[in-house]
């Protein structure tokens, strides 16, 4: 990642640290209220059936109107304490132990002949022509992963979380549940470093995120992926430093419509990041009173 992006990120960290002082309740209600997307785009990059309004209505224990399956349920209410339980544990280890414990908060009540454990023997699992290594090999894989994360000292950040998530997803412990899994550890790996959690947009997935996967396993590659993570990170300051300034937030459309500025700059500048755009919901939002060009 180029130095201008990695100084950005410096910057953005430090206005968030000194905003962030004595607003700890206002960042759990930010966090609270971006549950239904974290756990609904996680979710549908694996391909679930469910809408964000359906995901709102599982965590709100409302009923909902259309036929929705008994694991996309679980799925989705299992998910969600995977996120709150980092609430409360901001500092968890990178083990395989604890690996198998957020496992066992995710597919229990799904399938516990699987949950809570890596793949044992016999249980191979293929990803398109890619077949994961035999589970014999998992755990010594994993504790080499974690030893290779924790010793590496010199690569930046996003770069080492990046190639971390994408051995992780190669070496694919679980029979279940890896991806969703994967990417709650992404969120983990940033909060030991004080950093708030990034939102893998589903929309992206098949430009952004699964393409990483080919190129990291074929040439490791992870350009793409540390991107997507620049994306993310820089978004979720945006939401979280607008808030926490005390900013009235708007709608991206009615600030275009009442600056008269133009749709389709103002548009593609939110999906680059050179504006302090975020979503909420999938719509684009900013503070009202950013002041564009």
């Amino acid at each position: 990642m180029n130095q201008t992006k990695k100084e950005r990120l410096q910057a953005l960290k430090l206005e968030y640290d000194q905003l962030r002082s004595e607003q700890e309740d206002l960042l759990k209600i930010i966090m609270e209220s971006e549950l239904p997307d974290r756990v609904y785009n996680s979710n549908a990059i694996e391909d679930s059936s469910l809408t964000m309004r359906d995901t709102e209505k599982i965590l709100l224990s409302q009923s909902l109107i259309r036929e929705v399956s008994l694991r996309e349920t679980y799925e989705t209410s299992n998910l969600a304490r995977v996120f709150k339980y980092f609430w409360t544990m901001p500092n968890m280890d990178l083990t395989v132990e604890n690996f198998e414990f957020l496992h066992q908060m995710l597919l229990g009540g799904i399938n516990d002949a699987i949950a809570g454990r890596i793949r044992r023997s016999g249980e191979y699992i293929r990803m398109g022509w890619h077949i994961a290594p035999a589970p014999e090999k998992v755990r010594m894989m994993l504790e080499d992963l974690i030893e290779q994360y924790n010793s590496d000292f010199d690569e930046y950040f996003l770069e080492k979380i990046a190639e971390f998530h994408l051995q992780f997803e190669t070496i694919h412990p679980f029979c279940d549940g890896n991806g969703q899994i994967g990417r709650a550890i992404i969120d983990l790996q940033l909060a030991a470093l004080g950093y708030p959690p990034v939102i893998i947009q589903n929309k992206s997935k098949d430009k952004m995120y699964f393409p990483v996967f080919n190129e990291w396993r074929r040439r490791r590659k992870s350009e793409k992926l540390v991107d997507c993570l620049y994306f993310g990170l820089t978004e979720s300051f945006y939401k979280r430093i607008s808030y926490l300034r005390g900013s009235e937030i708007v709608n991206l459309s009615e600030y275009i419509k009442e600056g008269m500025h133009s749709p389709s700059l103002c548009t593609n500048a939110a999906k680059r990041q050179t504006i302090p755009a975020f979503r909420q919901e999938g719509i684009w939002r900013i503070a009202k009173d950013y002041i564009y060009g």
